[in-house]
């Protein structure tokens, strides 16, 4: 039978597996989107307002709904005023203020079992402390454990009917990254949410996103 304290160390070396993948790839953008009726694009007009009344007339917003016009626009959309225009594109973006992770930097890899780490009993192993992380990991050689940051970031996408005010579509893309920059974040966010677009409502996807160039 497998203990318990054996499941938590691979547990936890597995986090750390993903952390290093993480770092070498960059990051993945989840998509999940949700459509009702939205049509086909033949002409309709749309205009982007920004969702947070905040960031309404803010200049780096207006870079980021560009954007998204032109996704729209290449649709086949065309842009128009929130005054007349057919659809009102609502559009959003956040990143939080991170959290930490460790990774583990080196090769290596050796059995804890027949280390003197460990001490037997029963049959069983016993660790002579608690199991952690840390320059002594039994669970890696030549290794050493490193602390980094990394940042959650979102955009939200819905598009309404001007004159109904039915919501025909929302989206939301959401990538976990080792950067903060909006600058980088949104656009590579905006082109997962129109990757495929406008996807099978209900469907969560995870598209590539290109790491910062350094």
């Amino acid at each position: 039978m497998i203990k318990p304290r054996f499941l938590a160390a691979v547990g936890a070396l597995g986090i750390l597996g993903a952390g290093l993948t993480a770092c070498a790839t960059g990051f993945q953008a989840d998509v999940s989107r949700f459509q009702a009726q939205l049509p086909a694009p033949q002409g309709q007009t749309f205009a982007v307002v920004a969702d947070d009344p905040s960031l309404a007339g803010g200049i780096e917003f207006g870079q980021y709904a560009e954007l998204v016009s032109g996704e729209m626009a290449r649709l086949g959309y065309v842009p128009g005023t929130p005054a007349n225009a057919d659809l009102i594109v609502r559009f959003d973006y956040d990143v939080d203020n991170g959290r930490e992770r460790v990774r583990s930097t080196g090769a290596g890899f050796r059995d804890p079992f027949y280390d003197p780490w460990y001490r037997y009993r029963s049959g069983s192993f016993v660790p002579r402390g608690y199991w952690g992380y840390g320059f002594s990991d039994p669970w890696l050689s030549n290794s050493r454990i490193d602390s980094y940051t990394v940042y959650t970031s979102e955009i939200d996408l819905d598009i309404d009917d001007r004159r109904t005010g039915e919501r025909l579509f929302e989206g939301t893309a959401k990538a976990v990254s080792p950067s903060d920059n909006l600058q980088y974040l949104v656009p590579n966010l905006v082109d997962a949410m129109f990757t495929g677009f406008p996807g099978n409502s209900g469907e969560t996807v995870r598209i590539s996103i290109k790491p910062e160039e350094q």
